[in-house]
């Protein structure tokens, strides 16, 4: 592993995805492809429930992590990796609030516990990490959530010694992560991927198809 994500989902997880990719640090593991893949959200699941030689099988052929449920178990990678660095990706806590609870909270409400077992793999997942594992079933109580959401960034940088983590806001570019990894900036623009209205859009099609 080479790098690690230790940002929450809704920083901008997906665009540093396809940077790390495009650095040469790919595959990357996120979120959005586990939704189709029941037997690896099905290690996580496991991983989550203490047999961490099922985190290993999950994150089987990936230089790198981002976003949920990789940040789930932060402490485990960095720890199981310790030449890795980690990255925390970082955006003003009530602007992330807003931004999550309009899109990943209300595409989990709106998805069903029951169905075809590719997917309710993924969902039984996301349910178990997140909304359960990450904020104690409280996501909907603002309060709590922020609350949250700033002790977990507050954790990495107590943790991770300076040396090994970039705290990043993704509206930087390239300069810093590219300064971080050590490698030449890209001849091509930073990502940006993942906005609220195109995760909106992608939530709508994995529903017409009955994915979600």
């Amino acid at each position: 592993m080479d790098v690690i994500g230790a940002g929450f989902g809704r920083t901008g997880t997906l665009s540093l995805k396809i940077a790390l990719e495009m650095l040469g640090r790919g595959p990357c593991m996120h979120m959005l492809p586990l939704l189709d893949d029941p037997e690896r959200a099905t290690l996580f699941a496991r991983a989550a429930e203490g047999d961490l030689s099922s985190l290993d099988k999950a994150l089987e052929g990936h230089r790198s992590t981002v976003d949920w449920p990789g940040t789930y178990f932060w402490r485990e990678l960095t720890e199981k990796h310790p030449d890795a660095k980690v990255v925390l990706t970082v955006r003003d806590p009530q602007k992330w609030y807003d931004s999550a609870h309009s899109t990943i909270f209300q595409a989990a409400r709106s998805a069903p516990r029951e169905g075809d077992d590719s997917v309710t793999a993924g969902l039984a997942m996301v349910r178990s990490l997140i909304w359960e594992g990450t904020f104690g079933g409280r996501f909907a109580d603002r309060e709590h959530a922020v609350r949250v959401f700033t002790e977990h960034n507050e954790a990495v940088r107590r943790e991770v010694p300076a040396d090994r983590l970039l705290e990043f806001e993704v509206a930087q570019g390239w300069q810093p992560l590219c300064d971080f990894l050590g490698v030449p900036v890209p001849d091509a623009p930073f990502p940006r991927a993942n906005d609220s209205a195109t995760f909106q859009a992608r939530i709508r099609e994995r529903q017409s198809a009955g994915k979600l």
